[in-house]
């Protein structure tokens, strides 16, 4: 079962090399995958990336300076907390330290706080010469016989225009040998099993558009930002998804099955598909209109001083869910605009004992304008859990649908 709690943790140390943009990618990659990410970077290494390009794609703070104030233990805290270290690119220079045992920086210094009980990669990156410099041959087989995992270079073209060994690998080599390191025995990676993929996941995301006449529409500021995340995540980890998206919704940028809809009557006609198609958890993220247009023929008149617009009110959807599909595990959503918690836990159980739902996901509208968009995860399982990112939210609805 995927778990929070045993996802890989990998500590990714950055040394100073133009291959750099490559780990970027392999940074990205395992992120997606809901591995727990910490960064360490040499000065050097910042000559060719920014911190805040490594911050953006891992959401952590990157560890620089040994010495920085409340840091000055990073070199234990951080080799206790990883799963496995990565180091990549690595450079000349860094490897030879790390065979004679220097230890004049945050990255080095890690090397010798490593007791080698978790996998120590290293993926060297250097001038053909440099490589096959007899000191550098040597460090590699020293490290080599203390147990460190030095993955071959390729060969190739280098930044210097030469032709030779030394070269990074490629993104897909080097996340296909992380991926196949040896972790502690209670480390489990993300569910990427046929557990997973027999669960079929069904996501509605985006705001519903009611016409107003054959032109007008009135809509909401939902973008299904929040879903496709969800969904990319889903994805990532192995199961089988389908995407119900309004027309102007954010869509995955991983494939799956992607049905459209636009008004509430689109949306409500595509879950009476849907619904009895057994999928096993259903993400209602949508926004759902609680009013449609009573209709009006052809296009309004737009030279009118004043115009009005009769609204009826919409049965709830999520109502209908469970009497569609009793067995879907249903996950619902409800934004607010309120500081009284009395209204938000109001509204809350009333998706517990009027929608049936299993799991409410809260957020509130100054959240979702602010920097720092948060979560709420309320279960009749589960005590709150509050605060979470998106990125522990979708972790959270993984173990959910498990």
């Amino acid at each position: 079962m995927l778990k929070s709690n045993t996802n890989p943790k990998l500590l990714f140390i950055l040394t100073g090399s133009i291959a750099l943009y490559k780990v970027m990618n392999v940074l990205s990659h395992f992120k997606k995958l809901n591995y727990q990410i910490k960064v360490v970077a040499t000065e050097s290494a910042l000559k060719f990336v920014g911190v805040s390009t490594i911050e953006g794609l891992t959401g952590e703070k990157v560890h620089v300076d040994l010495y920085e104030n409340g840091s000055n233990m990073d070199h234990i805290h951080l080799i206790r907390w990883a799963d496995a270290v990565v180091v990549a690119p690595a450079t000349a220079n860094y490897i030879n330290k790390l065979a004679t045992g220097i230890a004049d920086d945050l990255a080095s210094t890690l090397f010798l706080a490593h007791d080698f009980t978790k996998p120590f990669a290293v993926f060297p990156a250097m001038n053909t010469k440099m490589y096959q410099h007899p000191s550098t041959q040597k460090s590699i087989a020293q490290l080599k016989s203390w147990g460190v995992d030095i993955l071959d270079s390729a060969s190739g073209v280098l930044a210097c225009g030469e032709i030779g060994v030394g070269r990074l690998l490629e993104p897909e080599q080097m996340i296909t040998a992380i991926e196949n390191l040896k972790l502690p025995v209670n480390v489990t990676k993300p569910a990427t099993t046929a557990i997973a993929k027999a669960k079929k996941i069904l996501i509605s995301s985006g705001g519903t558009q009611e016409p107003i006449d054959d032109i007008r529409v009135i809509s909401n500021k939902s973008s299904g930002k929040t879903a496709a995340q969800i969904a990319d995540q889903f994805i990532a980890n192995g199961f089988t998804v389908t995407y119900l998206a309004a027309e102007t919704a954010k869509l995955p940028t991983l494939e799956c099955e992607v049905v459209k809809y636009t008004s509430f009557h689109s949306l409500e006609e595509k879950l009476r598909q849907l619904l009895p198609l057994n999928y096993s958890t259903f993400i209602h993220a949508a926004a759902v209109s609680d009013y449609s247009v009573v209709p009006t023929t052809g296009k309004i008149n737009s030279d009118s001083d004043e115009l009005t617009i009769t609204l009826k009110r919409n049965p709830k959807l999520i109502d209908l869910v469970k009497k569609l599909s009793p067995q879907t595990k249903l996950i619902g959503f409800k934004l607010t605009s309120t500081t009284d918690e009395k209204l938000i836990t109001e509204k809350i159980t009333k998706l517990f004992e009027v929608s049936k739902c299993d799991v409410v996901i809260h957020n509130d509208w100054a959240s979702v304008n602010s920097l720092r968009h948060t979560f709420n995860v309320h279960s009749k399982q589960h005590p709150v859990k509050t605060n979470l990112t998106i990125d522990d939210l979708s972790q959270e609805l993984m173990m959910e649908a498990l």
